[in-house]
């Protein structure tokens, strides 16, 4: 089968946050690129028992951004209470612009912190770094776009990170 959506991960290695960063990027677009090409109906479609679509995964990481770097890493309460359910009542075009504009208020969050600085509020209790949230965001996407590409594959064929 031709990996149609293939790409190379990045080659950034000009520091420990351009590294992760580029990672982290590189799985967003993984994950939202799944959306190519697709209708309303197959966005939405759900393959498997838990109810997964590949609009549903995307307004997931969504909500993940929010919380995470929103609010987590730069204090901002109103993405305190994000459900994680994701809303895929809206359509294809609006989720993947959420998306987009998360990942960019995300990506100014980012820029204007170091990875051993602390984030703004507590996990559970416990002072952790933006190198953390870094990496638990970059496992989830990268876990997501997993199940994205298995998704699209049963779509349409489609296949390649």
């Amino acid at each position: 089968m031709t990996e149609t959506q293939r790409e190379p991960v990045p080659r950034v290695d000009t520091s420990e946050k351009d590294t992760a960063l580029a990672f982290l990027d590189f799985a967003r677009h993984c994950l939202v690129k799944k959306l190519e090409g697709l209708d309303e109906e197959q966005a939405r479609r759900t393959l498997v028992p838990s109810g997964t679509s590949l609009l549903g995964l995307v307004a997931h990481v969504t909500d993940g951004e929010r919380y995470w770097f929103g609010h987590h890493v730069a204090g901002d309460d109103r993405w305190a209470d994000v459900d994680f359910e994701g809303d895929t009542s809206r359509p294809v075009a609006e989720v993947v612009a959420a998306f987009e504009a998360a990942v960019q208020d995300s990506n100014a969050i980012l820029a204007g912190v170091e990875l051993d600085d602390p984030m703004a509020v507590l996990v559970d209790g416990q002072e952790l770094s933006v190198r953390w949230a870094v990496a638990h965001m970059t496992s989830e996407v990268a876990r997501h776009a997993g199940h994205a590409d298995i998704l699209r594959e049963l779509i349409d064929g489609v296949t390649g990170r």
